[in-house]
């Protein structure tokens, strides 16, 4: 597996990292804990090194999880996990809702720390903007935390360039992470420029539109009843039919490059800058070998303007996340 830097942090991750919500939360129910287990061990064997979790995805027994698999290999990889929502000790989400507050801050450092089982967070992200905590107080905690070694690195999530710039100003940010695929290209326009202005590393979560972009999805598939995905505009059946257009086109992107539609589109996400390490997720081997694999094919110049004009001419249907949640999306 190749190697990329998250920016100028001198952070070192492979080129795609594993993003391991699902394995306990939001597409379904959870996965067998030890099977999930193999699959994290599994990825290291493969080459992969860097893991993203979060307090929130469970909540909490993501990181439990990713804590278990990863300790006998602790040395040999990237942990990187959240802070930002005010969860309940049940596991239901708080009044507050979002909570950044310094003092929360600390406290759900020690708590991953410790569901982790390691000694420092070696990435530690502001999981969504707080409005009523100023960005500066919040990198000043992360500050406080890197200084005390329990944090090895500051990130943010969903943030907007204005606010990337604040809080680099205050404690410098390696990696930003937030959405980003052929169908949801929102970072193009001020983030990614902001980033490569300031030497900042990009993490695109959902590299494969939460399963679409692999063309096993249409407008006929049913999800189980606790996949998020029934809630999302993106996935109704009349959206599907409509996005269908983009799978049409990596597919037969693929079919010349002897690759799958996912290879492509985790490989177009590669090509775009050197600091972009996608995260996709899953809970199959053979899919995570297949995402693996991703980081080995390589489109020419050629088949990105090909890329490119093509997908100019497809208008993507419904938004990518509810009301709801894109109300917590920095602007």
């Amino acid at each position: 597996m190749q190697k990329r830097k998250l920016g100028k942090s001198g952070l070192e991750v492979s080129a795609v990292g594993l993003g391991c919500m699902g394995m306990t939360y939001g597409y379904g129910p959870a996965s067998d804990k030890q099977a999930m287990i193999s699959l994290i061990r599994s990825a290291v064997e493969r080459g992969v090194t860097f893991f993203d979790t979060a307090e929130s995805y469970g909540p909490f027994n993501n990181e439990e999880l990713v804590g278990e698999a990863l300790l006998p290999i602790r040395d040999q990889v990237t942990i990187a996990t959240k802070f930002g929502f005010q969860i309940n000790p049940d596991g239901s989400r708080g009044p507050r809702g979002l909570d950044s507050r310094p003092e929360h801050i600390k406290e759900v450092a020690e708590a991953s720390l410790k569901r982790l089982k390691i000694d420092v967070i070696d990435l530690f992200y502001q999981h969504r903007v707080d409005p009523n905590v100023p960005i500066e107080e919040v990198a000043d905690a992360v500050r406080d935390l890197i200084d005390e070694g329990k944090v090895r690195h500051f990130g943010l999530s969903e943030a907007s360039a204005t606010t990337i710039r604040r809080a680099h100003a205050i404690q410098p940010v390696t990696a930003v992470q937030s959405e980003y695929s052929l169908w949801t290209r929102d970072p193009e326009a001020e983030v990614l420029p902001t980033l490569e202005e300031l030497g900042i590393g990009f993490v695109p979560w959902s590299p494969l539109g939460q399963g679409f972009l692999t063309g096993k999805i249409d407008a006929t598939t049913s999800f189980n009843s606790s996949d998020m995905r029934n809630t999302f505009p993106r996935f109704s059946p009349e959206a599907r039919e409509a996005n269908s257009a983009l799978v049409d086109l990596l597919g037969s992107i693929a079919k010349r490059k002897e690759a799958t539609p996912a290879q492509i589109a985790i490989a177009w996400l590669l090509a775009q800058k050197p600091w972009i390490v996608p995260i996709p997720g899953t809970t199959k081997l053979h899919r995570l070998e297949e995402n693996i694999r991703a980081a080995a094919v390589e489109l020419t110049l050629g088949d990105l303007h090909e890329i490119e004009t093509a997908a100019s001419q497809i208008s993507v249907q419904g938004a990518r996340l509810p009301e709801h949640i894109l109300k917590l999306t920095d602007h």
